[in-house]
């Protein structure tokens, strides 16, 4: 169904958008991943999706606090695959401080990482669907996009914008065979969360199993995790044809979290 289809997925080096990226090739999709860390490891990464998945990948170290390099990247993969089909908008920080406490500079940081990106992304990728007539646009959210938690105002803020940033773009190109979606996870076992897990076991002088279940997951009505699979599955159904009607729609994928 993806089949040569061009996949352009930011902050895909790690977490959730590394199995995002893994997915999609799967899928039959050609790749530009996208993000920082080790270049041999990101190397790997790369070829593992060529000789895994048989596609072509591509990497962009497109730094997403800069409007320039992101047009970049959108216009480095429409000139090695001459399209950008589906654009995942999955990179992201975090930041946790009490509102009157928290750094102006990881507001600002947070705010262009995990809002402004995609903003820059989409308006960089839009002509080339609108061409095509046929495009997918997913913004990886958050259960915070619906919801807050203390001590996350730039995150929430973040994700809250960019569900709106989602419906106003859904509304613009309605009939333009392209759709824009946000999905919007609970906890994913990220590495990221891995580590918090471990800092809170030692701050509160309790068992990585009793943060897992008192702390981490206390918001999530099913106790687990959202997993990689879970949220892969949907981006790809949303990537497809038969999703086509689904525009301007925010996805809880949270274990009823945001049901409360």
């Amino acid at each position: 169904m993806l089949k040569g289809k061009t996949a352009l997925i930011t902050g895909s080096t790690s977490g959730i958008g590394k199995s995002l990226a893994e997915a999609f090739a799967a899928a039959g999709c050609n790749i530009m991943i996208n993000g920082f860390g080790d270049k041999k490891t990101i190397e790997a990464l790369r070829a593992k999706l060529e000789k895994k998945y048989g596609v072509q990948a591509i990497y962009s170290a497109a730094d997403m606090t800069k409007p320039d390099e992101i047009a970049q990247m959108v216009r480095d993969a429409e000139a090695d695959f001459g399209k950008v089909d589906i654009l995942v908008n999955n990179a992201g920080i975090q930041y946790v401080a009490a509102v009157d406490e928290f750094p102006p500079d990881k507001w600002d940081a947070i705010i262009a990482i995990n809002l402004s990106s995609a903003f820059h992304a989409i308006r960089a990728a839009l002509p080339g669907m609108k061409a095509k007539k046929w495009g997918r646009i997913i913004n990886i959210a958050s259960a915070h996009g619906l919801v807050a938690s203390p001590f996350k105002s730039a995150y929430v803020a973040a994700k809250h914008g960019m569900v709106g940033l989602t419906k106003v773009v859904a509304l613009e190109v309605a009939e333009m065979g392209i759709t824009c979606n946000a999905i919007c996870p609970g906890y994913v076992k990220t590495p990221l969360v891995e580590g918090q897990i471990d800092d809170q076991a030692k701050a509160r002088g309790i068992s990585a199993e009793e943060v897992v279940r008192d702390v981490i997951l206390a918001a999530q009505p099913t106790k687990k995790f959202v997993s990689f699979e879970e949220l892969n599955a949907l981006a790809l159904f949303l990537a497809g044809d038969l999703a086509a009607s689904i525009n301007g729609a925010a996805l809880s994928i949270d274990g009823g979290w945001t049901a409360k």
